[in-house]
């Protein structure tokens, strides 16, 4: 049975890395679901984040596969009970019930970072179920954008 598996993946921080990681999914036909990139505190690292749905066999196929290559430094398998995960949305939607809309962010902690005489945009940062939730209600205002983040994450502790 496949579900979901968030890897935390360090890799040098070099050109071309972001490219050969993607690559070997892509060759073997694994579908990425999500990837979150982006140096660490080392400037020589990045932390790539990717969240892929596979059977244990083939996660372990996975990890095999990727730590045989070269800039990759280490892989972690993020669990939801261990780790913090978080996703990034903006959503732009019609300004014409400027009230309903900033309840709901009041609710979900969201904030307005833009506004115009026409729409509204809210940001919110948290887990993908309640980005997932946000989404959902803020559907009711004529969505006109929306751009949402992979996952990314840290090992707790």
């Amino acid at each position: 049975m496949t579900k979901a598996h968030v890897l935390s993946i360090l890799v040098e921080n070099h050109a071309g890395v972001l490219s050969r990681v993607s690559g070997l999914f892509s060759r073997r036909m694994y579908n990425i679901d999500s990837l979150s990139v982006g140096v660490t505190e080392n400037p020589d690292v990045s932390r790539m984040t990717v969240v892929v749905h596979a059977d244990d066999e083939t996660l372990e196929q996975i990890r095999n596969q990727l730590s045989k290559l070269v800039n990759v430094i280490s892989i972690t398998e993020l669990k939801k009970d261990s780790a913090v995960l978080r996703e990034h949305v903006l959503v732009k939607v019609s300004a014409k019930d400027r009230v309903g809309v900033m309840q709901i962010c009041d609710i979900y902690r969201a904030s307005i970072v833009d506004l115009t005489v026409e729409t509204m945009t809210a940001e919110l940062t948290g887990a993908p179920g309640k980005i997932s939730a946000f989404i959902s209600l803020m559907e009711q205002y004529e969505v006109k954008d929306l751009v949402r983040t992979g996952m990314t994450g840290l090992a707790r502790g």
